[in-house]
């Protein structure tokens, strides 16, 4: 574990802005339109992220996973900024497995790769094994970076188990991010985060978390002394702090990058930029594997 304590020397920054659970109707301020979610990204990155992970939404706000709606979302933010362009394969918890998988033809740097099925509130995000293989198979033959996303601690045994049997992404590098706090999944603690990294493989390069709802802050703290990367944005947390009136909710994406680089450099770890996120992840070498 000794490893994972040298903490590297900046912090990549993951925004998460949209996610498939937040409806437009009840958080007005949720960028879905391809425009406002490449704005989101571009302001984004001047605020310290190297990253973008992007559920994509339809004409109506709702989740989809229409393959021409995904390319248009994903060709507006690169024309927008320059973050490394993370494509949900999750979408929401209703869409069907192969519709996720096509989603990986809109070829985007990187991926979310979730390593088990999970209860997920009142519903259930399901990823059976098989879909689990299918899918890492399908990042190494496009050659894109796949973020292992872990729900619960048992799912760095299937990590164990897929690295075993199909060997290392498509690159060399993995990456792992813990996302805690999902009524369901693991709990939103320092704890949660010890507990996990002790338990990576040791073939992890790099690895992030995420802090879901109040659990946002603690997680984020614990992280950065961990010596890891962090993960945030409006898919994840929609309260900014507790007032005196009630929560004081969450004003832009911005706001929540901006406190993350502001924690990170106190912590002598700044935000690194998208060309150092896209060495730390491999990215060069996982194009060239299929080129």
């Amino acid at each position: 574990m000794s490893r994972f304590l040298r903490a590297p020397s900046r912090t990549m920054i993951t925004v998460a802005p949209t996610g498939a659970e937040s409806s437009r109707a009840d958080v007005p301020d949720l960028p879905t339109t391809p425009e406002e979610i490449a704005a989101t990204a571009a302001a984004c990155e001047r605020a310290g992220a190297a990253m973008v992970h992007i559920h994509v939404r339809d004409e109506q706000h709702r989740p989809t996973l229409d393959l021409p709606r995904v390319r248009d979302t994903l060709a507006a933010v690169r024309e927008a900024c320059g973050l490394v362009v993370q494509l949900s394969t999750g979408g929401s918890v209703h869409d069907p497995l192969d519709a996720r998988l096509a989603v990986l033809e809109a070829a985007p740097d990187s991926c979310s790769l979730t390593l088990g099925t999970v209860n997920f509130g009142d519903d259930v995000f399901m990823n059976p094994w098989g879909f689990v293989v299918d899918l890492y198979r399908e990042t190494r033959a496009r050659g894109i970076v796949p973020e292992f996303e872990v729900f619960d601690l048992g799912q760095l045994t299937t990590l164990r188990r897929l690295l075993d049997r199909e060997g290392l992404p498509a690159g060399g590098r993995v990456h792992v991010d813990l996302v805690t706090g999902v009524p369901g999944g693991m709990p939103g603690t320092a704890d949660t985060v010890v507990a996990c990294v002790a338990a990576l493989p040791t073939e992890v390069t790099s690895w992030s978390a995420t802090g879901i709802g109040r659990s946002h802050l603690t997680v984020l703290a614990a992280t950065l002394a961990a010596g890891g990367h962090v993960r945030v944005g409006m898919e994840d947390v929609l309260v900014w702090a507790r007032g005196p009136e009630g929560p004081v909710p969450v004003r832009s994406n911005t706001d929540l990058v901006e406190r993350a680089a502001r924690v990170a450099t106190e912590l002598q770890r700044p935000p690194m930029d998208p060309a150092d996120a896209a060495d730390l992840l491999g990215l060069e070498a996982a194009r060239a594997a299929v080129a």
